[in-house]
C-alpha cells in the first residue's frame, strides 16, 4: 500500500502541484485512501457487517482503481522521458519552462485518471452483471453412452460478503437453476463472512433444483471463517458436502463416481480431520468407473492425474478478476480458467460467479458453467 499510493502521490499530487495548502490536503487524502484498503483486511469479522459494508465498499473500489491509476500513470513514464528529451530549446526562460512542464504533468495526469476510471467503471459494471453461461461438451472415454448429455452445473468463488448477496445471489440461483442441471457443483470459496451474517444472503440457495442432487466442496476462503458453522448450516439448504468423499451418479444401470475433497489448505486450517485427502474419497471404488472430482484449486490435479481421475472441476482463480493478475495465477496454479489436459486428467476452471476485494472484473465475465457429459476420447471444447 505505501509503495502504491508513494508512487501515486509522486506523479498525481507532487508532480502536478506546486507547495501549499493543495498539495498539503491531496496529501492528506491520498494517505486516508492508503489507510482505507488496510482497514477492511484488518477488521474483516471484527466489526458489525453494518460497519464492514460500507468500509469495504469504499475500500476496496478505491484499491481497485488504484490499481488501474498505477498502470495508467506507468504507461505515461515513456511519454515523459520523451518530453524531456526533446524539449524544444526555444523554451528559453526558468519561469515559462517550469509553468510548460507543469501543464504537460497535469495533462497526462488528467489523462491517466480518465482511463483508470473508464476500465474500473467497466470492472464495476461486469462484475455485477448477470453471470454469463459457458457450455462445455467434455468427452470421457469409459463414460457409459447412457450417460451421454448428462449436465453438471458448475459455478465457484460466490464470496458471499458485505459487498455481494442480495439480488445478484438471487439471480445466480435462477442462471443455474434454468440450466436445468442433472447435478449442481459448488466448488468453493462461497462465503466471506460467518453464518449469522450472511445466513439471508445464502437462503437462495435453498431454491436450487436438480434432477441427482447439490454438491459442495470446501474453498480455502471457508478456512477464514466459522467453518464448522456453515459445514453445519449447508445441508439445511439442501447441499450435501463432499469431504474426502465420492457419491454415484445413476441413469437407469449406468454412473459415474462424482467425488470431492477439501482445499489444498484446509490441512494447515488447525480444524481436526481437515485436509485433501483424495484417497479417502477414491478407495474402494470400481477403476472402471469413470470419476469426476470437485476440488477447489487447479493446482490439486497433480493428485487427480496420478489417481486416475478422468475430470477435475475447479475454480479459486476468478479468471484473474482484475487484468493482468491472470499472468500471476500462473506462477501458482496450472491454469486460470477454461479446458485443459493434465496427462490423462481433464481439468476444467470456472471463472468464478463474485469477486475478491475490488467489486470488478476486468477481462474475467462472472461465469455459470455447465459441462455437458459425452462417451468418447477427449478433444479441446471449442468456446
Amino acid at each position: 500500500m505505501a509503495l502504491l499510493h508513494g508512487y501515486l502521490w509522486w506523479r498525481l499530487v507532487r508532480g502536478t502541484t506546486r507547495p501549499g495548502r493543495t498539495r498539503r490536503r491531496l496529501t492528506l487524502l491520498t494517505a486516508v485512501l492508503a489507510l482505507l484498503p488496510t482497514l477492511a483486511v484488518v477488521l474483516r469479522g471484527r466489526v458489525p457487517m453494518g460497519v464492514a459494508a460500507p468500509l469495504d465498499w469504499v475500500g476496496y473500489t478505491w484499491l481497485g482503481l488504484a490499481f488501474y491509476l498505477f498502470l495508467a500513470v506507468l504507461a505515461t513514464e515513456p511519454i515523459r522521458v520523451a518530453l524531456r528529451l526533446f524539449r524544444r530549446s526555444r523554451e528559453a526562460g526558468a519561469a515559462r519552462a517550469a509553468e510548460t512542464q507543469l501543464s504537460r504533468r497535469r495533462f497526462l495526469a488528467l489523462g491517466a485518471g480518465v482511463v483508470a476510471v473508464g476500465v474500473a467503471g467497466t470492472g464495476v459494471a461486469l462484475a455485477n452483471s448477470a453471470p454469463v453461461v459457458r457450455r462445455v461438451p467434455i468427452r470421457i472415454p469409459r463414460l457409459d453412452p447412457a450417460l451421454a448429455g448428462l449436465r453438471i452445473v458448475t459455478f465457484s468463488d460466490g464470496h458471499l460478503s458485505a459487498t455481494y448477496g442480495g439480488r445478484r445471489f438471487e439471480r445466480l440461483v435462477e442462471t443455474v437453476n434454468a440450466q436445468r442441471p442433472d447435478v449442481v457443483a459448488i466448488v468453493g470459496d462461497l462465503v466471506d463472512g460467518d453464518v449469522e451474517e450472511l445466513r439471508e444472503d445464502a437462503a437462495p440457495l435453498a431454491d436450487l433444483v436438480s434432477d441427482q442432487g447439490v454438491f459442495f466442496v470446501t474453498g480455502n476462503h471457508e478456512y477464514f471463517v466459522d467453518t464448522a458453522g456453515w459445514l453445519a448450516h449447508l445441508p439445511t439448504l439442501g447441499i450435501d458436502v463432499l469431504r474426502n468423499e465420492r457419491v454415484p451418479i445413476r441413469r437407469g444401470g449406468a454412473s459415474f463416481d462424482l467425488a470431492g475433497i477439501d482445499d489444498r489448505t484446509a490441512a494447515a486450517s488447525g480444524l481436526p480431520g481437515h485436509g485433501a485427502d483424495l484417497d479417502a474419497a477414491l478407495d474402494g471404488r470400481d477403476d472402471d468407473v469413470p470419476v469426476v472430482l470437485l476440488a477447489h484449486q487447479p493446482v490439486q490435479v497433480e493428485q487427480a492425474r496420478a489417481a486416475g481421475v478422468d475430470l477435475q472441476l475447479s475454480g479459486h482463480t476468478h479468471g484473474g478478476q482484475l487484468w493482468p493478475f491472470d499472468y500471476a495465477v500462473l506462477l501458482d496454479q496450472p491454469a486460470v480458467e477454461g479446458w485443459s489436459q493434465q496427462g490423462d486428467t481433464q481439468l476444467y476452471v470456472t471463472a468464478g460467479a463474485g469477486y475478491w476485494g475490488p467489486p470488478m472484473r476486468v477481462g474475467a465475465r462472472p461465469e455459470v458453467t455447465v459441462i455437458e457429459l459425452q462417451p468418447g476420447d477427449p478433444v479441446r471444447p471449442r468456446r
